[in-house]
Parts: structure tokens; sequence; C-alpha cells
């Protein structure tokens, strides 16, 4: 079958572009977007949203069919670029979780204790994955996901498919949701680094004290269980920060 440049017209042209802007999001959405779903159901959803926003959004293309090959690659390219800008909001916010738990990992002794990351992809400590996934689990169990649709149709009214791309704004936006979620992983990880500081300081006053004790093999299970125990006490109250802080980030494209 063959399409040619004049029959991509009207609600063909507009669901094609949608579906570019829609589709590049929702591979990278954390929990839809990861290596353990199958690309099918991917498929299936994108073009499930791309087919609900349809209507609403028809008026934000041109009806009229691009005058070259080259005038649709760029417009598919724009709005590709848009999905993939809304969709990695969610992925870098995610990240913060992983920075979270390696830090903790790293306080409680158990960075050697890896796992397989589904969100990621990669092998990442344990406490990060538990991070990690229970994040995802909580934005669907607070319908917070709700947002990353909502931010597609936002990404219309603060990008509009006939202006041009803020490449500077872009990687304004791009750069202070880095720093923003690395530093939300540190607070996320506060208590703990002092914490172990703590626990630390402690060791090496009874290292000094009594220099023939071996005091790492009762520090380490002292350390691992009082880890867990502040976990334990901690859990809701950082859930809440992490939960707090994508509402305002994915709300921004409302």
């Amino acid at each position: 079958m063959h399409i040619h440049i004049g029959d991509l017209s009207g609600s063909l042209l507009v669901f094609l572009l949608i579906f570019a802007r829609a589709g590049a999001m929702i591979m990278l959405l954390p929990a839809i977007g990861d290596m353990g779903v199958p690309a099918r159901v991917r498929l299936a959803l994108a073009l499930a949203v791309s087919f609900a926003l349809l209507p609403a959004l028809a008026h934000a293309y041109p009806a009229a069919a691009p005058s070259s090959p080259m005038a649709l690659t760029v417009m598919i390219a724009k709005e590709t670029t848009i999905g993939v800008l809304v969709g990695g909001m969610a992925r870098i916010i995610m990240s913060a979780l992983n920075v979270a738990g390696y830090l903790i990992a790293t306080q409680t002794g158990l960075a050697y204790a890896q796992t397989l990351d589904p969100t990621q992809g990669q092998q990442g400590a344990i406490i990060g994955t538990f991070f990690s996934m229970l994040g995802v689990v909580m934005i669907f169990a607070t319908d917070l996901h709700h947002l990353a649709i909502n931010a597609i149709q936002g990404s219309y009214t603060l990008i509009p498919p006939d202006s041009e791309l803020p490449t500077g704004d872009m990687a304004e936006l791009a750069i202070r949701l880095v720093s923003g979620s690395f530093a939300l992983g540190l607070q996320l990880a506060a208590p703990f680094l002092v914490f172990g500081f703590a626990v630390n300081a402690a060791i090496g006053l009874l290292a000094r004290l009594m220099p023939q004790l071996q005091v790492f093999f009762i520090a380490m299970p002292i350390n691992i269980l009082a880890g867990f125990f502040l976990m334990l006490l901690l859990v809701g109250s950082m859930m809440t920060m992490f939960l707090t802080y994508y509402t305002e980030q994915m709300g921004s494209f409302q």
C-alpha cells in the first residue's frame, strides 16, 4: 500500500501528528514505558489516546497536506520532540527515587545487594528498585498518572503546532528538572545520611576504645536492622514528598 503526501490531509494528518507526540510520550512514561511491558500494549495505548484526543485537538493542526516530504518529516520530528520532552519529564522525576535508594543502600550496607530494576532496565541497588516500584504503584494508586495524559493536551497550549520549538526553554526545563530531581533524592535520603554518619562515628569511637573487638561484625547487623526500622518510619513521608514533587512538575504542563 502506498500513501501519497497529498492523501495526508484532514483527520488523517491530524491523527498522525497527534500519534507522533502522544506515542513518544507514552513510550517513556514510568511503568507503561518499561522494558517488561510489551511493545504492542504501548502501541495500542498510544493509538487509543490519539483517537481520544483527535476531536479536541483537530483545530490546532493545519487541515491542508504538507507541501513536500521534507515538510512532513519536520512536522513529525517536531511533534516527536515535544512528546519526548513530556515523557522524559516523568522519567527524570522517577530517577529521584533511584538516587535516594542508592544513597540509603550505601548507608545501610546494602549497596552490593543488587537486582534488576524493571523501571530502568538495568541492575540497581535492591532498595532503589523497591522505591522505584513503590513510586510507580503510588502514582497509579493516587490517579496521578492522569496528569501525564493531561500534559499531552496541555503541551498544545505551551507549544502550539504552528510555533517554533523553544529550544532554550526546553533545555532550561531539562536542566532544572534534573537538578531538582537529584536534590529531591538527597532530601529523601537525608535522614539516612545523618544516621550513617552517627553510626560510623560510633563504630570509630568503639574501635578506638576496644581495639581487640571486631566492631564490624557487631555493627553491620545493627546498621542494617536500624536502617530498615528507620525506613519503616519514614517511607510514608518520603512517598508524600515524591508525589507532591511529581504533581507540581507534571502539573506545569496543564
